[in-house]
């Protein structure tokens, strides 16, 4: 039987030899190399995917032969990211504009300007012409579950939301559903990020019309004035969570990433925050009560799970006891259990 000495030391072997291999393939990879030699690629800029094709393929014209033809196409395009990706150092000699989604255009030149002889993605089914936006943008986090969220599975491509040559409206201006308050001038990109066709909640509720409704109720999150997006609680590309609420580590962690102060942990836990979730008691997008509960009285959520105390001794014909619903003292839970989402000095959550 192996000693638990020499357990640990070939453990402690194997371990220092998969380290040394990672250092070896880590230092050793192109990348590397290239930002050693000071071509880095800057923070934040997405490197060319490795199936990129390269400048010297024949087949491939370049968008100076495209802008002859479609300058006002071209034009629109050079002001965005996309437009702009020849001048990043990651994607040096690899096929950039406009036949980087429209494939090659060798052919479509010869024939005339044939229009069967290229590729036009607003003509393609919604999830052949997302396989053209993820073959780039399938490596970011954001969007690597695309292809397993609720909009892949509906037949929603990419380009019912964004638009690939750059967004094409005016001025966003204060005073519609969508901006009726002060967060429309100190927030003035709300509708020009990510080349949207559209600012986001009104292209989200332009599908989810259940959402709007809730949204224009007296107790609600601020969304259609601005103060939030869609996006800051729910991953429009995909996800493991239901509603494909964002963060792999539980729905309510969007919730608590603003409301930290109920997130814990706490030595008494309230069992419906850890099993349900916020949800169990409070409506995400609006409410016509307050806090946003799904009840208008405090009591009648409580009740739903604790009918235990409604068991109280009779003195005489009179019910006694501290949760006697006779007296409206004592019909509003959280005038006592004030710490209702946990507590680390009460089992009763108590102050």
């Amino acid at each position: 039987m192996v000693s638990q000495k020499n357990l640990k030391l070939s453990m402690l072997g194997s371990f220092t030899l998969l380290l040394l291999v990672w250092v070896v393939i880590t230092f050793t990879s192109p990348s590397v190399r290239s930002s050693a030699s000071g071509l880095a690629t800057p923070i934040g800029t997405p490197p060319a995917p490795a199936g990129t094709p390269a400048k010297t393929d024949a087949r491939y014209l370049g968008s100076e032969t495209c802008r002859s033809c479609h300058e006002d196409q071209f034009n629109e395009i050079a002001k965005t990211s996309h437009g702009r990706l020849g001048d990043r150092p990651s994607w040096k000699d690899k096929v950039v504009g406009c036949e980087s989604c429209h494939g090659p255009g060798k052919e479509h030149v010869e024939a005339g300007g044939d229009k069967t002889k290229i590729v036009n993605p607003r003509l393609l089914d919604p999830k052949a012409a997302s396989e053209t936006c993820l073959a780039c943008h399938a490596g970011k986090e954001a969007h690597n579950n695309f292809r397993r969220g609720d909009h892949w599975r509906n037949n929603v491509g990419c380009n019912d939301c964004h638009s690939a040559h750059g967004p094409n409206y005016p001025k966003n201006q204060p005073g519609s559903i969508t901006f009726i308050g002060e967060a429309s001038p100190q927030r003035p990109n709300l509708a020009t990020r990510a080349m949207l066709k559209n600012n986001e909640p009104q292209l989200c509720i332009s599908c989810h019309s259940e959402v709007k409704s809730q949204f224009s109720k007296p107790f609600r999150h601020r969304v259609l004035e601005g103060l939030m997006n869609c996006s800051d609680c729910h991953n429009p590309h995909g996800g493991f969570e239901q509603k494909q609420t964002k963060l792999a580590v539980g729905a309510d962690q969007s919730c608590v990433k603003c409301h930290a102060q109920m997130q814990g942990p706490f030595v008494f836990e309230h069992a419906p925050l850890r099993i349900e979730g916020c949800a169990a008691c409070h409506t995400p997008h609006g409410s016509s009560n307050p806090k946003m509960l799904k009840r208008s009285s405090v009591r009648q959520l409580c009740l739903e799970c604790h009918t235990e105390i409604l068991d109280v001794q009779l003195d005489g014909n009179i019910p006694t006891g501290p949760h006697n619903q006779a007296n409206i003292r004592t019909q509003n839970c959280t005038i006592c259990h004030v710490a209702i989402h946990g507590s680390n000095t009460h089992r009763a959550f108590f102050r």
